[in-house]
């Protein structure tokens, strides 16, 4: 198949989720043409199936807000012609499922009979998508899309809940590279960040309010209150981190916090964690979550959003009611002092990270492609 895959080339979720699925289409021999404004962080490496098409557009004076949804539409439509595609998938509601549909009828219904997958990831639901100056065209893009899929359970429900959606939502979760993203010997790294033998507690986030880095921050804090030797490494960037280091001056603890900004190689510093920590207030799957089961680290979570789905309370780690800090220190200090419990946690987090292997998933997407079709 010619596959063209439209997403954000952020660091966020939905880029990384897209880009790994096309890499792995790419890998079974489909064609993949992936279409954004900038190339994918991801994308870091030549494919022979593999092609990236720049969306570029030009500033007006008359546009103080360049319309970078009608440019995709006039790249799409470029793409769909000429490159054949059979399949379009936009990752994204917004803008991204308005263009395919605006592309499609531009060519006319007798020349383009290519079926457009619209996946949804979250914020596109929760945050933009339920802003009421989007809410029409949400709605219409997600009904005019030929299929229509969501990470979790709960972003499915919360998309009917929030939109009035007639087509049907299929569930295709996030997925995990177990080669890449597995617990490697890195005993000189971990040496040279704690030379004492401390422990090691990660997040990793984009730094936005909805993350409570803060949170992360005061958990942290109430382990190293019971006497445990430990260090945080604060793995991404963005908008509160003046905040965080603020709350880490206010505590005396900036000795035990390293900020080691935006990180590509997110396995290597998961390798020497022996806690993960996601206080978030949205979690439409928990992404950063399952990287780091993957690489056998247990998880301390809130039990908000799709994270139930994914971090087992007990079994991969623990879940704890949004903004409790006291016991999301508490579960820590059970994990950070019991090596036995640390290593069966640690175990249960790698077997329960196996039912997302990548090929396990792409092959629900291929089936979805070859569904669409043939109708």
């Amino acid at each position: 198949m010619n596959i063209g895959i439209v997403l954000y080339p952020t660091y966020g979720g939905s880029g990384v989720v897209a880009t790994e699925l096309g890499k792995g289409l790419a890998s079974r021999g489909h064609n993949v043409h992936f279409i954004s404004y900038a190339r994918p962080m991801r994308l870091d490496e030549f494919h022979e199936n593999i092609s990236f098409h720049e969306v570029t557009f030009s500033a007006y004076p008359l546009f103080e807000y360049p319309p970078y949804d009608l440019a995709l539409a006039s790249h799409l439509v470029d793409i769909i012609k000429h490159q054949k595609l059979d399949m379009l998938h936009v990752h994204y509601a917004i803008p991204h499922a308005t263009s395919a549909y605006l592309a499609k009828q531009i060519l006319g219904e007798n020349n383009c009979r290519i079926p457009v997958v619209t996946t949804l990831h979250g914020t596109d639901i929760t945050i933009v998508g339920s802003d009421p100056s989007y809410t029409p065209v949400v709605t219409f893009s997600i009904n005019k899309s030929d299929g229509v899929t969501a990470v979790s359970n709960y972003l499915r429900d919360e998309t009917y809940k929030r939109f009035d959606i007639v087509k049907d939502i299929e569930v295709i979760p996030n997925f995990i590279d177990l080669d890449r993203f597995q617990k490697s010997e890195k005993s000189h790294f971990k040496k040279a960040l704690c030379p004492n033998g401390e422990k090691v507690l990660v997040h990793v986030s984009n730094f936005r309010e909805v993350k409570r880095v803060s949170d992360t921050v005061e958990i942290f804090n109430k382990v190293l209150e019971s006497g445990i030797r430990a260090h945080l490494l604060l793995v991404g960037d963005g908008p509160d981190r003046p905040k965080v280091e603020t709350k880490c001056r206010e505590l005396g603890i900036c000795n035990k916090v390293r900020f080691l900004g935006k990180q590509e190689k997110i396995e290597d510093i998961l390798s020497i964690a022996d806690l993960f920590l996601i206080p978030s207030g949205s979690e439409t799957f928990g992404l950063a979550a399952l990287e780091a089961m993957s690489c056998s680290v247990p998880v301390i979570s809130s039990n908000i959003g799709g994270l139930p789905e994914l971090n087992i309370h007990g079994e991969t780690g623990y879940l704890c009611d949004l903004g409790d800090t006291d016991a999301m220190g508490e579960y820590a200090v059970s994990i950070l002092q019991d090596d036995e419990l640390q290593k069966k946690i640690a175990n249960n987090a790698r077997k329960r990270a196996e039912v997302f292997e990548l090929n396990i998933v792409v092959d629900q997407y291929v089936a979805l492609y070859n569904r669409l079709l043939e109708q």
